[in-house]
């Protein structure tokens, strides 16, 4: 048992993945600040995912051993909390709130008996606006409640409608005015910036260089989509019904399902040894442009799933994706990955395999082109 008023160092635990070191992205205390058990403490980024970590006493905060940005490392000390009264603990282990894991690692809290499922920066939101969330419907996986939830509560709880775009008038014909001299060239003072490659990028930068080095075949088709087009908007309606956006990204996904059963070979990871696995379960990444950088989080099985939990699951990793919140278990896992360059206007790309996988496809654009006199959607 810790003395009443003794300071305890509060260590950085292993997250595991096999990470050492992280980068604390925010802090949500600071020194002289009270917290009690599972408030937040941090954010932290690794190479793998964004963390929350969360307190396992309750005290003041006397200091923090890093500053934002600053690289932190397992098994040292994160923060120094004074305690009235702290219990022996089975282990040394701090409490850690990852995003988007198996459901045991959930983000929660205990509201009348039941567990609820929100991020901290949901909470937060919640708390700012004195909302409950036992009375939001969530819209996540598992009932998770959404940034978009809170807000659309908000909304109807208040009647919040948005102002009117002001109206823009045309300035006011100005009086001509007499020649001036020509003003020199303002110079230009900008400087170059350099920073330490870190973060998502860092493990980016080691997984490109590792693909580099896998001897690579790209092979280029065009492929009639037409009736695929009809399909789509026929089941747009239903899919809005539902609460699901639907893209042509999950028809592609379960193309390529298919096509994996048909040639199982094609699922398979090579690891160091040289030694070929072959995968049961179709677990497809789809590359992802994020403002952290290039991701890639994972649809888990998906030779099990039909077209729209297969857009269920797309609309939550696209959602975590934005917001930052992509976990360790939406990134890991993969087995075959498809990149959608059509997104951005391309038609042709030669994508990179993503080890230890064996194979990487690409979707372009779909573009209407006249062959032979008839219009196909291509």
């Amino acid at each position: 048992s810790i003395a009443n008023g003794q300071v305890v160092q509060f260590k950085l635990s292993d997250i595991g993945e096999g990470i050492v070191e992280v980068n604390v992205k925010e802090w949500y205390v600071k020194e002289g600040d009270t917290v009690s058990q599972f408030d937040s403490i941090c954010e932290v980024q690794s190479d793998k995912a964004s963390v929350t970590i969360t307190s396992r006493y309750d005290g003041v905060i006397r200091k923090l051993y890093y500053n934002v940005d600053d690289t932190a490392f397992v098994g040292k000390p994160l923060v120094d909390i004074e305690t009235e009264a702290v219990k022996d603990v089975a282990s040394e282990q701090d409490v850690v709130e990852a995003p988007a894991v198996l459901n045991e690692e959930h983000t929660h809290q205990e509201i009348k008996g039941q567990r609820t499922l929100a991020t901290p920066a949901v909470r937060r939101l919640a708390v700012e606006n004195n909302i409950k969330l036992s009375e939001v419907v969530g819209t996540g996986k598992d009932a998770r409640i959404l940034k978009e939830d809170i807000l659309n509560y908000l909304a109807k709880q208040t009647g919040a409608i948005l102002p009117p775009s002001p109206e823009i008038r045309p300035p006011s014909p100005s009086p001509a005015r007499p020649a001036v001299p020509c003003i020199p060239t303002p110079t230009f003072t900008g400087k170059d910036r350099t920073e330490p490659v870190k973060g998502f990028q860092k493990a980016m930068l080691k997984t490109m260089s590792a693909a580099l080095k896998i001897p690579h075949f790209g092979y280029c088709d065009e492929v009639d989509v037409t009736e695929l087009v009809r399909t789509k908007e026929e089941l747009k309606k239903v899919a809005l019904a539902r609460g699901i956006r639907l893209s042509f990204m999950p028809f592609f996904l379960k193309s390529v399902s298919l096509g994996l059963l048909h040639f199982p070979s094609l699922n398979v990871t090579l690891d160091e040894n040289q030694n070929i696995t072959y995968k049961a379960s179709h677990n497809i990444g789809i590359a992802m442009d994020t403002e952290q950088g290039l991701l890639v989080p994972v649809i888990k099985d998906v030779q099990v799933l039909s077209i729209f939990e297969i857009a269920a699951e797309l609309n939550r990793l696209q959602t975590l994706g934005t917001s930052g919140q992509l976990g360790t278990n939406d990134l890991t896992g993969g087995t075959f990955t498809l990149s959608n360059i059509g997104s951005i206007g391309g038609t042709y790309a030669k994508p990179v395999i993503l080890p230890p996988e064996a194979v990487i496809g690409a979707v372009g654009r779909i573009q209407v082109c006249t062959y032979s006199g008839v219009a196909s959607h291509v």
